[in-house]
């Protein structure tokens, strides 16, 4: 089994936190059985809103191909498949976190904690690659966003967050999510470029994209899997894509709890 433990990344361009793409090509391990912990923190890029941070324990092996799970699965034609579980949480705020007061006209605090089952199709012949999650959880106090916040905002010495008790409340995270990439160039094996498209349906997120993903460095392409690995990655990624949003738990509440302090409306939601 391989072991890796990624703590930080090379800041981007646009200096904003992004949730790290567990299940994107260049997240690819090159194995079928891994551990990998990911962290996100916006304090990386000197900023503190929207999605302020968040974790990940990913655990993949051959033995949970017998996951009940994956019988709710497309099973696509491939040759290579790796399947997992995840355990993910994460948290957002408004710009204004330390104030206690609501925030009108900007994000509400919002935190959800939540199990994975994830499955990755890979077709070396097509050069593609279908992934498959379904995830099931808690979005609100629940999921202890403001504790975790709280801790590392003391660990850091940073402000303490005041406006927690305005957060999205209990209500039930359940989704499902379907991606698609294939590879549409690759020079030399030191530069690619992949279209990619996904959905997502469920209680926390509703929502479609489309795009494409690049790399440019030394990694192990997924789209190959010669057999062999590089001792060493160091690569730079970019993914660009268009998002169409249905429905979002983090701003317009659960679908099953309504006493919520503070929420966007759905006409006021940018699609």
């Amino acid at each position: 089994m391989k072991n890796y433990i990624l703590l930080l990344y090379l800041l981007p361009t646009v200096l904003l936190s992004q949730k790290i793409d567990h299940l994107a090509s260049f997240r690819d391990m090159g194995s079928e059985s891994y551990f990998r912990f990911n962290y996100d923190n916006d304090f990386f890029a000197a900023s503190d809103k929207n999605y302020t941070q968040g974790y990940s324990f990913e655990y993949a092996n051959r033995s949970l191909k017998k996951n009940p799970m994956n019988y709710l699965f497309i099973n696509p034609k491939a040759k290579y498949f790796t399947y997992g579980l995840a355990l993910e949480h994460i948290g957002y705020t408004p710009s204004d976190f330390v104030s206690p007061d609501i925030q009108i006209d900007d994000r509400p605090f919002a935190a959800a904690i939540y199990i994975k089952s994830f499955v990755i199709a890979t077709d070396t012949v097509s050069k593609s690659r279908l992934s498959q999650s379904l995830s099931l959880g808690i979005i609100g106090p629940g999921a202890f966003g403001r504790e975790m916040q709280t801790a590392i905002h003391k660990l850091i010495e940073n402000k303490s967050p005041g406006g927690w008790d305005n957060q999205i409340q209990n209500d039930l995270v359940l989704n499902y999510k379907i991606g698609y990439e294939k590879q549409i160039l690759n020079y030399k094996n030191l530069g690619t470029i992949q279209a990619i498209t996904s959905l997502q349906l469920g209680t926390l997120f509703t929502n479609a994209s489309v795009g494409f993903n690049s790399t440019v460095g030394l990694i192990d392409h997924p789209f190959s899997r010669n057999g062999t690995h590089s001792k060493i990655k160091f690569y730079t990624f970019a993914q660009p894509t268009v998002n169409i949003v249905g429905f979002d738990a983090t701003l317009q509440g659960g679908i099953f709890t309504n006493d919520n302090p503070y929420t966007i409306s759905s006409k006021n939601i940018e699609r």
